[in-house]
């Protein structure tokens, strides 16, 4: 009864997430799996699966005690990223519509070693 009135984490356009992680207000947490980043992932974004975040993986120290913003491929994954990191007390959202909306709204994207990347 009372689940309609709960809000989730909050969600980020594309380019809201990039302009809070330009700006140093917030990190952004890649939870794609290990090929997907390394084919394209956006600048200074820190990397951990969902897959390992969700078996209790802690978050990169970069990312300890300072807001959130999960991205994933579409969406779904980072969604369920920002609710876990919200239940362990982390500030948390996520991008909604992921890689594919960011490189799509002409975000920057990089690969592996700093070449440029493909959104996977």
């Amino acid at each position: 009864m009372f689940s309609l009135l709960r809000r989730g984490p909050g969600r980020l356009t594309p380019r809201q997430a990039h302009q809070r992680t330009s700006d140093g207000t917030a990190v952004l947490l890649d939870v794609r799996e290990t090929p997907e980043w390394r084919a394209g992932h956006a600048p200074g974004a820190l990397h951990l699966p969902l897959s390992r975040l969700a078996a209790g993986a802690s978050l990169p120290a970069e990312a300890e005690g300072r807001p959130v913003v999960a991205i994933c491929r579409s969406g779904h994954r980072s969604r369920q990223a920002a609710r876990l990191l919200s239940g362990r007390g982390v500030q948390a959202m996520d991008v909604t519509g992921g890689m594919t909306a960011w490189a799509r709204a002409g975000l920057p994207v990089t690969g592996q070693g700093g070449s440029g990347g493909v959104q996977a």
